[in-house]
């Protein structure tokens, strides 16, 4: 746990009584799950907005399933943006990420009912990798630097795919191994995967080092609809828009920036996880 001191970060000694058990839970299994966070209204409301964004806006980035995303949320509904800063959601991450954290990236979902899953993977990180053969040492918090929330804004159920983390393994250090992503039951040090599964308003939190992975559909399942919030420590940059359209940049830099490392070396980088 940690808290703002000036300018810097401090570790929050003592008495952990009045932080939030998702707070205490994302540090320790690198997962928790809010439940009824949103009511019915405001959950028709955002599955409104979301509808809405998908009809008037184009599908976006190359990806072979760009038709069921839509980036920038906050940008474009009143009711995303009031829903990313919930009081519940804040007190959970807030004791880890810092009472200064903000979004880098806000994406609506919507899969399709034959969802395919994924692989298991950790977003970017893990932030302090280490060898396999290094325990970590658990008098030192394991430090959190980014987490992903799916605002459920319709019940996911295990045949509608949902997302599954491994508990514990955000202090792995490593990402999954890559001959193994498939496996459905992969565990890390005994502990086997965890569903994510909810009803709408609903909120399901995971720490970005964590193995997690969208778990395939089974019949009669109905297709997700969440509307996903990542949120980083301060000290990590948005990736709300990406690179080539906000930057610090000048007109004449980015002419210059003539080669490929220049160009991420001046912050111009192509998109990759988080980035809109």
């Amino acid at each position: 746990m940690i808290r703002r001191v000036g300018g810097n970060l401090g570790h929050r000694a003592g008495d952990t009584g009045d932080v939030a058990e998702a707070a205490i839970a994302l540090e320790r299994d690198g997962y928790a799950v809010l439940r009824a966070v949103f009511t019915p209204t405001e959950v028709a409301e955002l599955a409104a907005e979301m509808e809405q964004a998908f009809a008037e806006r184009d599908a976006e980035r190359g990806r072979s399933d760009r038709d069921e995303f839509r980036y920038q949320m906050l940008n474009y509904g009143a009711a995303s943006l009031r829903a990313i800063a919930h009081p519940e959601i804040l007190a959970a991450i807030e004791p880890l990420l810092g009472e200064d954290c903000h979004v880098i990236a806000n994406t609506a979902w919507r899969n399709p009912p034959d969802f395919r899953g994924g692989p298991w993977h950790c977003d970017a990180g893990p932030h302090v990798p280490r060898p396999a053969d290094v325990a970590w040492d658990d008098r030192i918090p394991y430090p959190v630097f980014a987490i992903g929330a799916h605002l459920l804004l319709r019940e996911c159920d295990v045949v509608d795919g949902p997302t599954a983390v491994v508990p514990g393994s955000h202090r792995s250090g490593r990402i999954p191994d890559y001959a193994r992503v498939d496996e459905p039951d992969f565990g890390y040090e005994g502990r086997t995967p965890v569903l994510l599964t909810g009803a709408a308003g609903d909120v399901a939190l995971f720490v970005s080092d964590v193995w997690h992975r969208g778990m395939p559909a089974g019949a009669g399942g109905r297709g997700r609809r969440f509307l996903q919030c990542h949120y980083g420590r301060r000290d990590l940059a948005q990736r709300i828009r990406p690179t080539a359209e906000v930057h610090h940049l000048t007109d004449d830099a980015v002419a210059r920036a003539d080669s490929p490392r220049l160009r991420t070396l001046v912050g111009l980088h192509d998109p990759y996880f988080y980035d809109g």
